[in-house]
C-alpha cells in the first residue's frame, strides 16, 4: 500500500452532548464524503469505551480519518460540492470542531 501524504483527523462535539440523534445524523452524513474520488480511505467512528486515563480525551461525538495520496486531493477535498453540503446540512449539530493534519514521519 502506498504511503500517505497527508492524513487528516477531524474530532466533532455535538451542541446537544449526548445526543445519539444528533450523533447518527453526523455519522450519516461523513457517510456522503465517501463519494468524493480525492479521499483514499475514510474512517468513521464513536469514542472506544477503553480504560479511562488522564491521556484519553473521550469527551467528542464522532471523529473521521481520511487518508489523502497528496496535499492538492485534501484541498480539492476541502472546496468539494459534497463537503460543502456536508457542513451545511450537519454545521448547526456540533458546538466545536478540532482538525488534526499530519503527514507520516
Amino acid at each position: 500500500m502506498q504511503t500517505p501524504a497527508l492524513i487528516h483527523h477531524v474530532f466533532f462535539w455535538l451542541k446537544n452532548p449526548g445526543s445519539a440523534e444528533d450523533q447518527a445524523a453526523i455519522v450519516a452524513g461523513l457517510e456522503t464524503l465517501r463519494a468524493i474520488p480525492e479521499i483514499r480511505q475514510l474512517y468513521i467512528g464513536v469514542p472506544a469505551a477503553t480504560e479511562k486515563r488522564d491521556v484519553v480525551d473521550d469527551s467528542y461525538a464522532v471523529s473521521e480519518l481520511m487518508i489523502f495520496d497528496s496535499e492538492a486531493d485534501q484541498a480539492v477535498y476541502q472546496h468539494h460540492p459534497i463537503h460543502q453540503a456536508f457542513i451545511e446540512r450537519c454545521g448547526h449539530l456540533w458546538a466545536r470542531v478540532q482538525v488534526y493534519d499530519t503527514v507520516p514521519a
